[in-house]
């Protein structure tokens, strides 16, 4: 399978790369096909300008291959940090340039006559790794985890993405090493479960 990484920190020491690296390494271990794209270490621009915004503008060339690569994988891995409930800005600029009309989705009339979202690419599941420093309970009961909502039914849920696997790793900021080493561990495992070898 072809599995598509994307990782949006400013730190290449990060914790987020450690877990990118973690699933990268799993899923190679399986035989997977695994790239890469480290959203600050390529100085992404996640403005997108009025001229891509047409379902058929043409594209720069780096959108035009980073969209070739999303509809080219069989799998998703997306890691980020929480930051004010949301990803960095930079991964929202790749949801709102990559993840286009067209490419991942396209709204059609459905069979009952009403407007829908159809999904295009060919994932069969995505896995989300994101770090936070507010435990999950807390982000659950205090702020409805928006995460999960932004992953599960906004992005995979329009673009028809039925298994979706999203964990939280909290908190970083007080955690040990021996806890991150068992973090590592299962980002590992939970991307070699999502994608078996065949």
């Amino acid at each position: 399978m072809r599995i598509l990484v994307v990782v949006a920190h400013p730190n290449p020491a990060s914790f987020n790369h450690a877990l990118a690296q973690a699933a990268a390494s799993a899923l190679r271990t399986l035989g997977h096909e695994v790239q890469l794209q480290d959203l600050y270490a390529d100085g992404f621009d996640p403005l997108m300008p009025a001229a891509e915004f047409a379902k058929d503008a043409p594209l720069p060339p780096d959108i035009a291959r980073r969209c070739a690569e999303l509809s080219a994988a069989d799998g998703l891995v997306i890691v980020h940090p929480n930051w004010w409930g949301q990803p960095p800005a930079i991964l929202k600029g790749w949801l709102d340039r990559v993840v286009r009309p067209g490419v991942a989705y396209e709204f059609r009339i459905r069979s009952d006559g009403k407007p829908g979202p159809v999904g295009l690419l060919k994932l069969q599941a995505a896995l989300v790794l994101n770090t936070g420093n507010t435990p999950l309970e807390v982000e659950r009961a205090v702020y409805g985890d928006p995460l999960e909502n932004l992953w599960r039914t906004c992005v995979f849920g329009l673009c028809g993405i039925a298994r979706v696997e999203r964990l939280n790793f909290a908190s970083v900021i007080v955690s040990t090493p021996e806890q991150r080493a068992r973090w590592l561990a299962g980002a590992g495992a939970s991307a070699c479960s999502l994608f078996p070898s065949r």
